[in-house]
């Protein structure tokens, strides 16, 4: 497989339990590439994700992220996997009792940086990149949902992610701050050459930042091609 394929899926199932909640997918996504995935509500995208960062096994078919084969993870290799993605929620799923510097730090002892001087860099760096660098010292809390947004994506880039996966990361803000926000993905796909995949239900924003779309449909995954609005 090419060192350019970030996420593989073969005639994959994926289950929740013993309930099928996906059959036969195939899926490659590429370095630098952004995917929308679409689907009612229900219809498995979550699941999907889940099984792409480790937190649901691959069963049946086979499975690669970051050359991690999602067949023979286990206890000890997930944490590892998940070093290589970064997960942005629609809930942020931030600390609210320390401030944003200290949030980001918190991720980086958690895997495995030791350097006060390097965490410091780094988290600097990554506030640079959303535009945060003068909100450190902030404690979450105090935050706008764009802001608190913003300090998710960053968190999802300390440790250069070779894969973003984005859980609805604009069901919660408003148009203006959404259109920011989707501005900001872009820039770090093209920038970081990294690849992506967005689960939303806002065709809105797939209209306006047009990229590839794979639909959940029929317990399963289906290519979607972009010339009309009525096709998603």
């Amino acid at each position: 497989m090419s060192d350019q394929v970030i996420v593989s899926l073969k005639d994959a199932h994926i289950y929740q339990g013993k309930s099928q909640i996906l059959s036969n997918v195939n899926l490659e996504v590429s370095k630098g590439e952004f995917v929308y995935l679409i689907g009612k509500t229900g219809t498995g995208k979550s699941s999907l994700l889940k099984t792409l960062y480790g937190d649901l096994l691959l069963k049946e078919g086979e499975g690669s992220v970051a050359g991690f084969n999602l067949k023979h993870l286990t206890w000890k290799t997930v944490p590892f996997l998940r070093r290589t993605l970064g997960i942005v929620f629609q809930d942020f799923q931030l600390l609210t009792d320390r401030n944003v510097h200290d949030n980001l730090e918190f991720v980086l002892k958690a895997t495995g940086w030791e350097s006060k001087a390097l965490m410091k860099e780094k988290i600097e760096s990554v506030l640079e990149k959303v535009h945060l660098r003068a909100k450190g010292f902030k404690m979450t809390y105090e935050m706008s949902g764009g802001e608190q947004q913003r300090v998710d994506i960053a968190r999802a880039l300390l440790n250069n992610p070779k894969l973003i996966l984005a859980d609805e990361p604009t069901g919660n803000l408003d148009p203006e701050t959404t259109d920011r926000i989707m501005q900001l993905l872009f820039t770090i796909c093209r920038d970081y050459n990294t690849a992506f995949i967005m689960a939303t239900h806002d065709y809105g924003i797939i209209q306006k930042y047009p990229a590839r779309v794979v639909r959940v449909e029929d317990g399963t995954l289906k290519e979607v091609t972009m010339n009309s609005e009525s096709q998603l």
